[in-house]
């Protein structure tokens, strides 16, 4: 049991009685918390005579065996402190420990399967009408600790790095010490909400449309659409066109009720919207791709949601700084200087059975009139074939012996086209242009052997160099048409995130769905609900 060595300050019951009103449903909770937080605006403790006994940690984990994983950071928190209160001060508890009763007690919000073990034991605490002994406030106040860190580790740290390995998600995991984040948080008049938690902001955003069609689900509001006729165009009519006027209303695409049955301007525009969030080709078609997206069961998008809330907790909080970002299943490449997008172009990603890679590098060089040395893989299965077929297959390619291997001389039959951009991996993954520019217009990009391919590569050389006087616009072109081999190091290395998610929400607000080419979702959905 704890006991105080502090006798000289004496707390007040550090309990509103208004907190009786809280209760596991999440809108009562929250208000009761609120009004709790209300009375306590403004207060965190500072205090350092208020303590307990460290020996008496022990017997904590002994009632609390769930938290022991916790010990190690519940003991260099406290050790910091020399054992002084953080959730209390003088007159009672501090408005963060409302704010994060919140939080802990409503899992569910934040996409976690997971019970909060203890929370009838916080509850009894924290809703005692009594006088509270010395021994309980300790008890309360370590408690809410050790729920601290297992909220931070589910909730902002997600599964661990061991089976983000398993599942090929090569990008490094933030580093973030929780147990100095839980002393600025206790300092900070806004600490636990949501504004202030370490965690890349599309969790956050993603949370939002967690809640919203979970509700949508509740409701029971989001009926099959069932028709005979393949397509719907412009000027149409049919029930079909009402029900889908519906669900876009329903989505937000549609921003006002319409019954009518007839398939108008306001609806095409807001068909290319719903496509544009999908991935799927603008044409302002009511066809079988946005059928079978309407009809797909909310629990699907739902589950969406939750792996791509679940891969954000993985991501560093920000990055400062210029760098580009690749997201595999949305076929883009982004460029960003801090959180602000500068520009985007599309891309061509590896197919299913060639995957690109999900990691990050250090963009190093540009090189010009690139020769492609051609992976051993591909010699194997596609080059040496040939070879055997036609003996004049090399020349015809525009190839030759190199080494062991083949290499393709640079010109504009190129595969890698006429500039590639290295961040150099043990993964051999790099940006190239391609003389296969077709491909860019497709709205599935999956057709690589594993490489990226940019649909503006001279955009991208430009963008690179732009702060090198030596070369202007006319020199880039140059190079790229001289068909000789040409490195340019560049003088500062610009980080590359090759990322996965199949869920994000953009610039303008609205969530955006793609397609999990590679099958990761499952796996990942599956993990999450065993991470219990």
């Amino acid at each position: 049991m704890f006991s105080l060595i502090a006798a000289t300050l004496q707390c007040k019951n550090p309990v509103s009685p208004k907190v009786k009103a809280i209760q596991k449903d999440t809108i009562t909770a929250n208000t009761a918390v609120t009004e709790m937080a209300a009375e306590m605006n403004g207060k965190f403790s500072d205090q350092s005579l208020l303590k307990f006994d460290s020996l008496e940690l022990n017997s904590f984990y002994v009632k609390y065996p769930l938290l022991a994983p916790y010990k190690k950071d519940l003991e260099l928190f406290y050790k910091k402190r020399n054992y002084a209160f953080a959730w209390y001060d003088g007159n009672g508890l501090i408005e963060q420990a409302g704010n994060f009763y919140a939080r802990v007690s409503n899992l569910q919000a934040e996409g976690i399967a997971a019970k909060t073990p203890y929370l009838q034991d916080l509850d009894s605490l924290l809703l005692s009408t009594d006088t509270i002994e010395k021994r309980q406030q300790a008890e309360t106040e370590v408690l809410l600790s050790g729920l601290y860190f297992y909220f931070a580790g589910k909730v902002w740290n997600g599964i661990d790095k061991n089976a983000t390995d398993k599942i090929e998600w090569y990008v490094p995991r933030k580093k973030i010490s929780y147990e100095q984040w839980l002393d600025s948080l206790l300092k900070s008049p806004a600490g636990f909400s949501h504004s202030n938690e370490p965690i890349y902001r599309q969790y956050g955003l993603l949370r939002s449309y967690l809640k919203r069609y979970q509700e949508l689900e509740k409701a029971g509001r989001w009926q099959p659409i069932k028709t005979d006729k393949k397509s719907f165009h412009l000027h149409d009519s049919s029930p079909v066109i009402q029900q889908v006027k519906e669900k876009l209303r329903i989505l937000g695409d549609l921003s006002i009720a319409d019954s009518s049955e007839q398939f108008d301007t306001a609806l095409e525009h807001a068909v290319k919207n719903f496509q544009r969030r999908y991935g799927i080709k603008e044409d302002a078609v009511i066809g079988a791709s946005v059928l079978k997206e309407l009809n797909a069961p909310l629990q699907s998008k739902i589950e969406k949601i939750l792996v791509n809330m679940e891969r954000s907790r993985w991501l560093p909080m920000a990055v400062k700084g210029e760098y580009f970002a690749v997201n595999i299943p949305e076929f883009k490449l982004h460029a960003f200087s801090n959180d602000s997008v500068l520009w985007s172009m599309n891309v061509v990603v590896g197919k299913a059975a060639s995957k690109t890679v999900i990691f990050s590098g250090h963009l190093k060089f540009v090189v010009f009139s690139p020769y492609w040395n051609v992976p051993a893989s591909i010699y194997k299965n596609e080059i040496l074939p040939g070879m055997q077929r036609n003996k004049n297959y090399l020349a015809q390619h525009h190839m030759e012996k190199s080494g062991n291997g083949v290499r393709q001389v640079p010109g504009p039959w190129n595969s890698l086209g006429q500039v590639k951009f290295l961040f150099p991996n043990s993964f051999s993954i790099y940006f190239h242009d391609t003389p296969s520019k077709s491909l860019f217009g497709e709205s599935k990009r999956d057709f690589s052997h594993g490489c990226i391919r940019l649909s503006d590569p001279k955009k991208m050389a430009t963008y690179l160099l732009r702060k090198d006087a030596a070369w202007d616009d006319a020199k880039i072109t140059a190079a790229m048409k001289a068909g000789k081999e040409k490195y340019t190091t560049l003088p500062a290395e610009v980080p590359v995130f090759i990322t996965y998610f199949t869920a994000w929400v953009d610039k303008s607000g609205q969530l955006n769905l793609r397609d999990d080419i590679y099958n990761r979702d499952k796996r990942l959905m599956e993990m999450i609900v065993g991470h219990k």
